[in-house]
C-alpha cells in the first residue's frame, strides 16, 4: 500500500467515526481530497486507492493534472475551491464538476456567461467569509442572504450549497454552526466546510464535504518566489 493510501484510509476511517459520533448515516459525509502543489502522480495513487473526489486551488494547476487523468476514470469529479478571479470563470466552468468559490456578483455575472458560452453547468458552492476576515476572500456575512438570492433568482446559476474556511484563531463550530444555519435557510443541501484541523467539528455540525489535503498527500511544496 503507497503512503497515499493508507494517509486515505485513515482519514476515511476518522470521517466514520465522526460521522457515527454525530448520529448521522454512514457515508453522509465525502472526502474532497485537495491535491493542490502535488503532481499529477500523486492523484494517479489516490485514484489506484478509490478517491474520485479531488480539489484543487489554481485552475491553471488543475489543467495541468486532471484532463489526462479523466479518461481513465470516469467517475471522477473535480472541485475548484480557491479564490476564483473572473478570467479563469470560462477555464473553470470547462474544467470543474463543482465550483465552490463562489463569492462576489462580478464572478457570478462572469460564471452566468461563461456557462452559456461552454454550455456546461458545474455546480456552485457561495464561499461565506463567516468570520468577516478582511484579507479573506467570501461574501460577507451581512451580504449572504441577498447574494444567494441574487445568484440563484437574478443570474440563473445552479447553487447547491454554502463553503466557508473559519479563522484560524479560536473554536471553527460557531462558524459550522452559523453556516449550516444559513444552508438550511435557503434550502441548500450541500455544506463544505472543515479542513484537516478541524474536519471532525464540521461533521458534527452538518458537513457534507471536507477538504483535506495535507493529511493526505503530506506537507505541500510551495515553488520558491
Amino acid at each position: 500500500m503507497s503512503d497515499i493510501a493508507a494517509n486515505l484510509a485513515r482519514v476515511q476511517h476518522r470521517i466514520a467515526e465522526a460521522t457515527a459520533r454525530a448520529n448521522r448515516p454512514a457515508g453522509s459525509v465525502r472526502l474532497v481530497a485537495v491535491s493542490k502543489t502535488h503532481p499529477a502522480e500523486a492523484v494517479a495513487d489516490a485514484l489506484a486507492a478509490g478517491q474520485l473526489l479531488f480539489g484543487e486551488n489554481r485552475v491553471q494547476e488543475a489543467q495541468g493534472k486532471f484532463p489526462g487523468l479523466r479518461p481513465g476514470h470516469p467517475g471522477m469529479r473535480l472541485h475548484v475551491i480557491g479564490a476564483l478571479q473572473t478570467n479563469k470563470a470560462r477555464d473553470a466552468v470547462a474544467l470543474a464538476d463543482v465550483i465552490e468559490s463562489l463569492d462576489r456578483p462580478r464572478l457570478a455575472v462572469a460564471l452566468a456567461e461563461a456557462m452559456a458560452k461552454e454550455n456546461r453547468r458545474p455546480d456552485l458552492l457561495v464561499q461565506v467569509n463567516t468570520g468577516d476576515e478582511g484579507q479573506k476572500a467570501g461574501v460577507p456575512r451581512a451580504e449572504a442572504d441577498a447574494f444567494i438570492r441574487a445568484c440563484r433568482e437574478e443570474h440563473g446559476l445552479p447553487v447547491q450549497g454554502l463553503m466557508c474556511i473559519p479563522p484560524v484563531e479560536g473554536d471553527p463550530r460557531p462558524h459550522f454552526a452559523y453556516l449550516a444555519e444559513l444552508a438550511a435557510k435557503h434550502g441548500l443541501g450541500v455544506l463544505s466546510m472543515g479542513m484537516s484541523g478541524d474536519f471532525e467539528a464540521a461533521i458534527g455540525c452538518g458537513a457534507t464535504h471536507v477538504r483535506v489535503g495535507s493529511a493526505i498527500f503530506g506537507a505541500r511544496d510551495y515553488p520558491a518566489g
